[in-house]
């Protein structure tokens, strides 16, 4: 796992070696590593299936052909091979999969299953006085070297994990810190582990698991596990790291107990995945990750290749002849041979320049049709990162507004539908459908709802034409100069009255109003100079929802209360209606949490057809505007306009999400909510912006977990003030949590009964979607272009890879026969 670091002083951390960090926010542009998360592992079979069935061509070995090499598309390099480091990435990650042991694996479900390769068993056989967990390792499991896998390995990997040593640089250590001590059981193949408290999570321990002269020294940890591995222990050697090549090549293993890996070898080759479309057409890959633009041109190549048209055909079709027409061709034709020298040669050149782009359209199209398409769902879910920190969604109410303006629904179609994928959105933060933690627990916020969106902003204060009152209780000036200047109007009063006393009404009266009309100017040259500020401030600004830059349209003072007219002071929502639109939600979670007590009654009491609560958000009888073009402008309060800061990644490999933003965007404008739409490099935006809080709103992706209440605590943990008055976040990068959402994960880590944590962690989840930091929007498409005869392969969903098994069908003609490649 890889992490991001702390820019900024923002995202801060005790130590930089007492990190807990075990998960990575992805980008659609640029996938950062991630662990596939699971649920308890439980035996129940029952519950929610997968969204999706993952896509892999499943085969037996007995059809699968031996030998050949795999060239597989990664991101980049690895820059370390220690995942317990902070820069380790999704290669890294691949290369332990394939190389090191690991004693749980996941199955299509998401959920941790023992791996027979390396364990007998695995089991809690002491609870009291302290959990005792006894591993019975393989009796065939060795290192490359040829030594034993052992207690050892264990406790090296114990002690350079569990923070007590700060010269090791580790990226986390949960779990590990609540190990006390490990001893080897009755032979040198059982190993004890004795926790210092109960640790739930305990199956998330020691995979992978490292030699010991891996983890035996801070040296060796911090330096030598960077780019090599002195013993390795799975079905693949690593074999070289070739850096002017871009390649890790990884060999079969002669020293491997367990069935023997099909392919001979396999060839991770870096290639951006901006690039993969070019280098599957080159037929220098055969399994990459693509992106949809990718996916859809080789969705073409195979229908041009069903309808029996070849390469030059299809070119001729729909790609850069099609828009030669015989008119054109003919013009063409005349202009080259023509007796314009100049304009011939400039012709002949065109032409010739069209005539290479189709035949490499075609070659193109011809070596994509070989491929197939395999597409699932990741196990990772996209979402609204809502920055309450500061400004107007560290108000609860503004966060809920902005939630209930969304469509999640309609924004997973936009992504998902197109691609024959369920669009679903995800109703968990903790687990993805098909995980044994998996509970919709949205309810506790409630679906889009355009009325009790306005209706929060209203109880917040931020109404239309809020952006043009004064706060409420604005003085002029100080007190003294107020007295001062009252002192001499009445000085003055006094003389004009000696010199004027003989002087008649009407003269008076004539003076009072042209005091008045001077008074008016005055006030009306001040309103101008405001005017002329705000447009400057405005200078090149874009803003949705105006109607151009710089232009800030005047809006009708709007309706507050079921009746009556703006009544000149601000609307600022009472403590209590705070206190009882809370106590709802909580109410709700509680509801979901427990389905009993004063929370699950209070809840039904006011619940609607959508399961929202009704009146909840807001004090009853405060309705939000009700004029129709009044719900699309712009809201303020206090003089200030409601405007969010909307953080994008501006790569070529996130058009998908940009997408996404728009409708976001126009969904948050129709209850009137501005949005500053701010588009960054792909570099820069989490490291620069999420991670430092550099934003209002950001859409970035989070892995589901395999293990919640140890890898998603950090992401929701609450913020602490750190001793520089900077906030502790860890990964929490939106800023907000609750001491109660963090004494849930506590709980939930510590009982070791599997039913009570999964419902400790759906009551976590009830309350992070009543906190409305983060808005879960649609589980991240998985598409894999694969040979067409590559099988055990392809789109795993929510399961691990299961190395040994990957190859190349055999040929139908020559059953039993190798397959030479």
């Amino acid at each position: 796992m890889s992490q991001i670091g702390a820019p900024r002083g923002r995202t801060c951390s005790r130590s930089p070696r007492s990190r807990t960090l075990r998960s990575v926010a992805t980008l659609t542009s640029a996938v950062l590593a991630v662990t596939v998360l699971a649920g308890c592992s439980s035996d129940d079979e029952a519950g929610e299936a997968p969204a999706a069935a993952q896509d892999n061509a499943p085969a037996a070995r007995d059809r699968v052909a031996d030998g050949g090499t795999l060239r597989w598309a990664v991101d980049a390099l690895p820059t370390t091979l220690n995942t317990f480091q902070a820069d380790a990435d999704g290669t890294t990650a691949r290369i332990a999969g394939a190389v090191l042991p690991a004693l749980y694996t996941l199955d299509e479900r998401g959920r941790p299953r023992l791996n027979p390769d390396y364990l007998e068993s695995a089991q809690v056989v002491e609870t009291e006085p302290k959990q005792v967990v006894l591993y019975k390792l393989n009796q065939q499991a060795v290192w490359s070297d040829g030594r034993e896998i052992g207690a050892p390995d264990f406790v090296a990997q114990w002690r350079a994990l569990s923070g007590r040593d700060t010269a090791y640089w580790t990226a986390r250590n949960s779990g590990y810190e609540r190990i006390e001590k490990i001893e080897r059981g009755k032979n040198d193949l059982e190993v004890r582990v004795t926790f210092a408290k109960p640790y739930a999570d305990w199956q998330s321990l020691f995979t992978p698991l490292y030699p010991k002269q891996v983890m035996g020294s801070p040296n060796s940890f911090n330096d030598g596990a960077r780019t090599t591995l002195k013993a390795t222990a799975g079905p693949f050697l690593l074999k070289t790291i070739d850096r002017k090549s871009g390649d890790v090549t990884l060999a079969r293993n002669p020293r491997w107990w367990g069935q023997s890996a099909k392919l001979d070898t396999v060839v991770l080759k870096a290639v951006p995945r901006a690039d993969r479309a070019t280098a599957l057409a080159a037929g220098t890959l055969d399994l990459a990750e693509i992106d949809r633009s990718a996916a859809e041109r080789i969705a073409l190549a195979l229908r041009d290749a069903r309808a029996g048209r070849n390469g030059a055909q299809a070119a001729a079709a729909h790609g850069p002849g099609s828009a030669i027409t015989p008119s054109k061709a003919l013009k063409s034709w005349a202009l080259a041979h023509g007796s314009d020298d100049d304009k011939a040669a400039e012709v002949k050149a065109a032409r010739k320049k069209n005539q290479e782009a189709i035949a490499r359209y075609a070659s193109a199209q011809d070596a994509l049709a070989k491929y197939v398409v395999r597409k699932s769902l990741e196990p990772a879910y996209t979402q609204l990162s809502l920055n309450g920190e500061s400004g107007p969604l560290a108000d609860e109410r503004v966060r809920r507004a902005v939630a209930r303006a969304i469509n999640r629904q309609e924004l997973a179609e936009s992504v998902l539908g197109p691609l024959g994928l369920p669009a679903k959105p995800p109703g968990s933060h903790l687990a993805l459908a098909g995980q044994a933690a998996y509970a919709d627990s949205s309810d506790a916020l409630g679906g889009q709802d355009t009325k009790e969106a306005q209706a929060l902003l209203a109880d917040a204060g931020w109404v239309p034409g809020g952006a043009l009152q004064k706060p409420a209780g604005t003085k002029a000036g100080s007190e003294a100069e107020k007295e001062a200047e009252k002192k001499a109007a009445e000085k003055e009063k006094e003389k004009e009255k000696e010199k004027e006393k003989e002087k008649g009404k009407e003269k008076g009266k004539g003076e009072k109003a042209e005091g008045s009309t001077g008074a008016r100017k005055a006030e009306g040259s001040t309103d101008a100079k405001k005017k002329g500020s705000d447009s400057a401030s405005d200078e090149g600004l874009y803003i949705v929802g105006d109607d151009k830059p710089g232009d800030r349209r005047a809006v009708p003072a709007p309706v507050i209360g079921a009746n009556g007219p703006e009544s000149g002071t601000d609307v600022l929502a009472p403590a209590p209606a705070a206190a009882r639109e809370s106590a709802a939600l909580l109410a709700r979670a509680e509801a979901l949490d427990t389905g009993t007590g004063s929370g699950a009654r209070a809840a039904q009491s006011v619940a609607k057809p959508d399961r929202g609560v009704a009146g909840a958000y807001a004090p009853r009888g405060t309705a939000a505007p009700v004029t129709a073009p009044e719900a699309t402008k712009a809201l303020g309060k206090d003089g200030k306009a409601l405007s969010l800061r909307f953080v994008l990644p501006s790569g070529p490999g996130s058009e998908s999400l940009r997408a996404v933003g728009d409708r976001i965007v126009r969904m948050l404008d129709a209850v009137g909510i501005r949005t500053e739409v701010t588009k960054v490099s792909d570099d820069s935006f989490f490291k620069d912006h999420v991670a430092s809080g550099d934003y209002d709103l950001a859409l970035y992706s989070w892995p589901a977990s395999a293990f919640p209440a140890t890898d998603a605590r950090p992401i929701f943990a609450k913020p602490e003030p750190a001793s520089d008055g900077s906030l502790l976040v860890e990964q929490n990068y939106s800023r907000v949590g609750t001491d109660r959402i963090d004494q849930l994960f506590d709980q939930a880590a510590g009982t070791l009964d599997e039913e009570e944590a999964r419902e400790l962690v759906r009551q976590a989840d009830a309350r992070i979607w009543a906190a409305a930091g983060s808005i879960p929007l649609y589980q991240r498409p998985q598409l894999v272009a694969a040979r067409a005869d590559l099988v055990n392969a392809g789109a795993w969903g929510l399961a691990a890879p299961r190395y040994q098994d990957i190859g190349f069908k055999k040929p139908e003609s020559s059953k039993g026969a190798e397959r030479n490649r």
